[in-house]
C-alpha cells in the first residue's frame, strides 16, 4: 500500500494533461513516485552519513536529483 494518496495524484496527472483519470493509473504514479522517493532517500542518506550528520537536508536531496 503506498503512501501517497490517491487523490493527490489524480489531481498532478490531470492538472499536467487536462485529461480524465482512472484509478490505476494514479495508483501507478503513487507507487513510482514512492519507490523513487525511496532511491533518492537512500542516497542521500549516504550523503549525510558521509559528511558526518545524522539529518538529511535539502542540500543532500537536491545533489541526488541534479546528479542523477
Amino acid at each position: 500500500m503506498s503512501e501517497l494518496p490517491i487523490a493527490t495524484m489524480e489531481r498532478i496527472i490531470r492538472k499536467g494533461s487536462g485529461l480524465r483519470v482512472s484509478f490505476e493509473a494514479a495508483k501507478e504514479l503513487s507507487q513510482h513516485l514512492e519507490e523513487e522517493g525511496m532511491r533518492v532517500s537512500q542516497q542521500a542518506a549516504l550523503l549525510a552519513k558521509h559528511a558526518g550528520r545524522k539529518t538529511i537536508t535539502d542540500d543532500d536531496i537536491r545533489f541526488v536529483l541534479k546528479n542523477k
